[in-house]
C-alpha cells in the first residue's frame, strides 16, 4: 500500500465518520462540500472533516482510494458512502440517518 493510501486508510479507520471535502466544516470552499456539511449537521453526528485543498496528495489519492472521481466523499465506519448527491438522496429518503443509527455512530457534542 502506498504512503498516501495508508494515510487515507488511517484517517478512515480512526474516525466513525470522515468527510473528505474542499475547505473545513466551518468554512467549506465549494457548494457540494457545504451541502455535505449541512447534511451531516442535520444528522447530528460527530465527524472528521479533511480539507483536501491543504494536501494535494490526499486530494488526488482519495479519488483512487475510493475509485470515485469527485470530492466531497463520505466514509462511515470505514465504508465509502458517496458524494454530496448520494448523501442528499439518502438523507431525503431517511437512509443516511438510518445508516448512522445502524452503524452506531456517535452523536455530535
Amino acid at each position: 500500500m502506498s504512503d498516501i493510501n495508508q494515510r487515507i486508510s488511517d484517517l478512515v479507520s480512526a474516525n466513525d465518520v470522515v468527510l473528505f471535502m474542499k475547505g473545513t466544516p466551518l468554512f467549506p470552499q465549494c457548494g457540494f462540500s457545504s451541502r455535505a456539511v449541512a447534511i451531516l449537521e442535520h444528522c447530528g453526528v460527530a465527524y472528521e472533516g479533511v480539507d483536501v485543498l491543504q494536501d494535494m496528495e490526499i486530494r488526488q489519492g482519495i479519488k483512487s482510494f475510493s475509485d470515485w472521481p469527485t470530492i466531497p466523499q463520505l466514509y462511515v465506519k470505514g465504508e465509502f458512502v458517496g458524494g454530496s448527491d448520494i448523501m442528499m438522496e439518502m438523507f431525503e429518503a431517511g437512509e443516511l440517518q438510518q445508516l448512522m443509527k445502524d452503524k452506531d455512530v456517535a452523536a455530535a457534542n
